[in-house]
């Protein structure tokens, strides 16, 4: 098993061409941004297009949610025609985030800082944190206009628990970190969930930064999670239909195993390392096909 300081783990899956993969473009470059990253030219976040898919509520969509519209349904089932492990791959994606967060309080982590949390769908963090500790504690990061409707059903505690909603760009660090504050002890080890959102960030040095400024400030014992589009278990043409369809209106990008793990930086990843979100820490003998899974995913403790 791959220990700290030796090459990043990667999946005995077939990759067809691993040097194309690696750099591959998931989603159309040219293609508006819907994700709710900053840019000026934009409108502003509360403003609510629901003629545009958006990444959140197709993914919503493929959770089996009620949150979202036409547009963003079209797109979801386009992708599930030409690739129908893509509910799968959405369901394994939110049960890596349930093992991770229940193995991270299990650890004495009781602090998270959910980056990017998208549409409240049960269980979440917060459920699942306060099942295993009713003092744990919970900070949600978005700027979508959905999820912020959403905030007030989302911030109901179990136990002594405390529960906040910050509205805030996900290229701000420092700027959640001081909000964060006023509910995370900062002096405390901070789990820092950044799941299926990097591969929004269209440049790989960019999106490692993102990963080393949410993690500098916090102390040893500290933890990242993080999952990504990744197309080392899919057949090649596989990923080319899924970057064309899903690609005419979100822009994200792939990344190889070993990419993923460079996102993690210095940190000490836990066995299995970076792997399908579906094989990490998974109990029993089942497990879906690869083939049906397009996310990666591992986590990391800061030494």
């Amino acid at each position: 098993m791959t220990t700290p300081g030796n090459q990043r783990p990667r999946s005995d899956a077939a990759v067809a061409d691993p040097s194309s993969l690696s750099s591959a473009r998931l989603f159309d470059s040219r293609a508006v941004w819907t994700t709710g990253l900053a840019d000026p030219a934009r409108p502003t976040s509360r403003e609510l297009h629901t003629d545009r898919p958006h990444s959140a509520r197709v993914y919503n969509y493929w959770l089996g949610g009620k949150d979202n519209f036409p547009a963003d349904r079209e797109v979801a089932e386009r992708v599930a025609a030409a690739w129908p492990g893509v509910r799968t791959s959405a369901r394994e994606n939110r049960d890596f985030l349930h093992r991770a967060v229940r193995g991270l309080v299990e650890r004495g982590v009781r602090q998270f800082l959910d980056v990017g949390t998208g549409l409240p769908l049960a269980p979440n963090t917060h459920e699942i944190a306060q099942s295993v500790d009713p003092e744990a504690r919970v900070v949600y990061l978005d700027n979508d206009p959905m999820v912020l409707a959403h905030a007030r059903a989302l911030l109901t505690g179990a136990g002594g628990g405390r529960i906040r909603y910050v509205e805030e760009d996900l290229l701000h660090p420092e700027k959640i970190l001081a909000s964060a504050a006023d509910t995370l002890d900062l002096g405390q080890p901070v789990a820092v969930l950044l799941l299926a959102v990097l591969h929004f960030v269209p440049d790989p040095r960019q999106a490692r930064a993102l990963v080393s400024r949410y993690l500098e400030p916090l102390p040893s014992g500290s933890a990242v999670v993080i999952s990504h589009g990744c197309p080392e278990s899919l057949a090649p043409e596989t990923a080319q239909t899924i970057a064309q369809v899903y690609g005419q209106s979100i822009q994200g990008s792939w990344a190889s195993a070993r990419e993923i793990g460079e996102l993690f930086g210095p940190v000490e990843l836990l066995d299995p390392g970076v792997v399908p979100v579906s094989r990490w820490r998974r109990p029993g003998d089942f497990c879906p096909p690869d083939t049906d899974i397009a996310l990666y995913g591992g986590v990391g403790i800061k030494p």
